[in-house]
């Protein structure tokens, strides 16, 4: 579940010139002017379009800083506590849009942004990957730790039949699935109690993973530990300015997100997307752009440890951890609980990316191919969302 591959410290850290900025690791903070300009938009009701686009750009580069403030502690923390930082703070941009959209009652959305994220990191990043590490970096093959990547892929799998459960149950003893964009709010309290019993499962399954990844079966997850130099990607800065740099991320993914979610209804109306299409794709990957061009870039270098590690472990994490906390928050947050009942088209596409995911890291190697196909799927399933 976690990745501890910590890099040492020994790193003077960039120089923040043009090429820094031009450079794979940059471009992600070439994004922040988008930042103040949301707020100016956002202050000047300018069109919610406008101030849909400009927030979701922002949050890129807020996102980026919250990764690299929580690299920089991790390597100065020890490979436990490193790689618990590493997977609390892994998805947390899309945790705080995800807790301002179930502020405002958008739970579809909400649910909708849970599922785009599993998929886009399975489909999106995993594909991505391969194709840019056999492409790219010219390779036939890359191979990674098969056993690694199928205990993560099957607690992937065991999370997702966990949460599909509520949304069976009300198809079988209630009044059906959700369409797509129908906020439900005549659920009779069954399925809500059912969905906060599966979290709280969930929850507990998680830090029983974080006990197996991080201590008991460490050196499974972390095969450049013993005997091997970590490479050498840190900036070299201090626990202190690790720490601010981590707050005002913090803040910065906070208000960003708060703009973002407001604009949501109108965007929606004004570029002519459902919210479960914006939900589901567009701040799915947004909220993790960062974290998925580090896959990509790993992949390039031939780690394809990390990078299936993130694109899988990410995924779980979502499943077992971010899910389940946004359903126990929604029962203090927001006009009211959240059950995990997901529409068709969302059950559809999360199983059977969860069976491709299994498929694919089962012999542990990869080619170029393989990433064209897991894009390919991705494509699709976004075609149907767009139709939807």
């Amino acid at each position: 579940m976690a990745s501890s591959e910590h890099p040492s410290a020994g790193n003077p850290g960039p120089s923040f010139g043009p090429r820094f900025f031009f450079s794979p690791s940059g471009w992600p903070y070439l994004l922040v002017p988008f930042i103040p300009a949301a707020i100016a938009l956002e202050l000047a009701h300018a069109s919610a379009g406008l101030i849909f686009f400009a927030a979701a750009a922002g949050v890129i580069p807020t996102a980026a800083l919250m990764g690299r403030a929580t690299e920089e502690v991790a390597a100065k923390s020890g490979p436990g506590i490193g790689g618990l930082l590493n997977v609390t703070f892994g998805n947390a941009p899309e945790l705080i849009i995800a807790l301002f959209a179930l502020q405002a009652g958008l739970h579809e959305v909400v649910k909708a942004s849970v599922i785009g994220s599993i998929l886009g990191n399975i489909l999106l990043v995993m594909g991505a990957a391969m194709l840019a590490g056999g492409l790219v970096g010219g390779r036939s093959h890359q191979t990674f730790n098969r056993t690694a990547a199928n205990v993560q892929s099957l607690m992937l799998f065991l999370a997702v039949a966990a949460m599909v459960m509520p949304a069976i149950f009300e198809l079988v003893e209630g009044q059906g699935l959700p369409g797509i964009d129908q906020e439900r709010i005549d659920f009779d309290g069954t399925v809500e109690d059912l969905s906060l019993a599966v979290a709280i499962v969930l929850i507990a399954t998680y830090a029983i993973g974080l006990l197996f990844s991080l201590r008991t079966h460490r050196s499974l997850f972390n095969p450049h530990q013993e005997g091997e130099e970590g490479h050498d990607d840190t900036w070299g800065w201090s626990i202190r300015t690790s720490v601010i740099a981590l707050a005002v991320a913090g803040i910065a993914v906070g208000g960003m997100s708060e703009i973002l979610v407001g604009s949501i209804e109108g965007a929606s109306e004004s570029i002519g997307l459902s919210e479960f299409f914006i939900g589901v794709i567009v701040v799915a990957i947004v909220g993790n752009a960062a974290e998925h061009w580090v896959a990509v870039l790993v992949a390039i270098k031939d780690k394809m440890d990390l990078s299936v590690n993130i694109a899988i472990g990410s995924s779980a994490q979502v499943a077992l951890f971010v899910a389940p906390v946004l359903v126990i928050t929604s029962f203090f947050l927001g006009p009211g609980p959240m059950p995990l009942v997901f529409n068709g088209f969302e059950i559809a596409a999360v199983v059977l990316a969860v069976l491709v995911a299994h498929q694919v890291t089962n012999e542990g190697e990869s080619n170029w191919f393989e990433g064209v196909q897991l894009l390919a799927l991705y494509v699709i399933l976004g075609l149907a969302f767009f139709y939807a």
